[in-house]
């Protein structure tokens, strides 16, 4: 299966985002980078996340480690909610 990807560089430049933001998310591991030929590039299925994080840095102005702990805490909601969905159809079974 073949990847679609754009160069950090082209994404950059063609949304005025510094370098330097997208590579703490990737070192954060927040977002997949990949090196090929010696250029990054970020494949198109991170793009949808990539842009929340974009919004949340500069219309929000939080930083990397700000996002990381917001995405880990959304991680864990999503966690609770399908735990606490998964007891209240366990309950059911008892209430008829």
């Amino acid at each position: 299966m073949k990847t679609e990807m754009i160069s950090v560089t082209s994404y950059c430049r063609k949304y005025d985002i510094e370098r330097t933001f997208i590579e703490s998310l990737a070192e954060g591991g927040l977002i997949e980078v990949v090196f090929f030929e010696n250029e990054r590039f970020l494949p198109f299925s991170v793009l949808p996340q990539l842009e929340k994080y974009i919004r949340w840095h500069y219309e929000l102005d939080i930083n990397s480690e700000g996002i990381e702990t917001i995405q880990y805490l959304l991680y864990k909601i999503d966690l609770l909610k399908r735990e606490v969905a998964g007891l209240q159809n366990r309950l059911k079974l008892y209430e008829d």
